[in-house]
């Protein structure tokens, strides 16, 4: 039998992180959920062990270097070396560009590249010494500019050419890295949303579903099965890319 793959999902506690941290684990991988809410983190991993997996959740920041640095020690030594890293984690700061703080900015900045680095940083020497690993970077439809974004769009813009440069630095140790950039996915923070523009949630997905190609809104689980097929065997040739999980083509 096959030694048992770790992987690492930031943001693990709830909405994508959690439906991919539920994938992995029915793909046979262990599971480390990080997360800033430790009961989130906490909860979904207690879901995945009772379903029969290995899971553990971590409270951790991942714009902090050295909060990354003893988390992914924690799950090396309670799971195992990790081998596969899901960069979820994510926040919003939306505003327009005159009424965007700095702290709006750096804030959004800083915990999807700066963590997403630093993730990236401390998983890859234990990919390179397996000769093996897989990196999927989540994106978002927002990169190709959404009014109201600009930190979110750059962020998520960012994440791609990271991505790729990371695909061509690590792929000669066995190392695959592509991003996910999912269009409308129905999350808490898509209720946020609708709660702030003073729309009940049933309104808001009816009409964001008329304006996606196959007529409906994404769900968590559509982001899911893409990571799982980036983190699978099957996808050892597939490096540096963007899939778009939006329902439709965007340009």
């Amino acid at each position: 039998m096959a030694e048992q793959r770790i992987a690492i999902v930031t943001g693990g506690g709830r909405g994508i992180g959690a439906a991919v941290g539920r994938k992995l684990s029915a793909d046979g991988l262990a599971v480390a959920l990080l997360d800033l809410n430790e009961e989130d983190a906490t909860a979904t991993a207690a879901e995945i062990t009772a379903a029969g997996g290995r899971a553990i959740g971590l409270k951790v920041d991942v714009a902090d270097e050295e909060a990354v640095e003893a988390a992914v020690e924690d799950v090396a030594s309670q799971l195992g070396a990790p081998t596969v890293l899901i960069n979820n984690a994510g926040v919003l700061r939306d505003n327009l560009l005159f009424k965007m703080s700095v702290s709006d900015w750096d804030t959004v900045l800083g915990v999807h590249l700066r963590g997403a680095f630093l993730m990236s940083r401390a998983v890859q020497r234990f990919q390179v010494e397996a000769k093996w690993g897989r990196i999927v970077n989540l994106s978002s439809s927002s990169a190709l500019g959404n009014r109201g974004q600009a930190n979110y769009s750059a962020a998520k813009a960012g994440m791609q050419g990271f991505t790729k440069t990371l695909a061509i630095e690590l792929g000669p140790f066995g190392v695959t890295v592509n991003a996910i950039a999912p269009g409308f996915i129905e999350t808490a923070m898509i209720e946020q949303t609708a709660a702030r523009m003073k729309v009940s949630l049933e309104t808001f997905l009816e009409e964001a579903a008329k304006q996606i190609a196959v007529r409906r809104v994404g769900q968590p689980d559509d982001v899911a099965a893409a990571a799982s097929f980036f983190c699978s065997e099957g996808a050892g040739y597939v490096s540096g890319q963007v899939l778009y999980v939006a329902g439709g083509p965007l340009s």
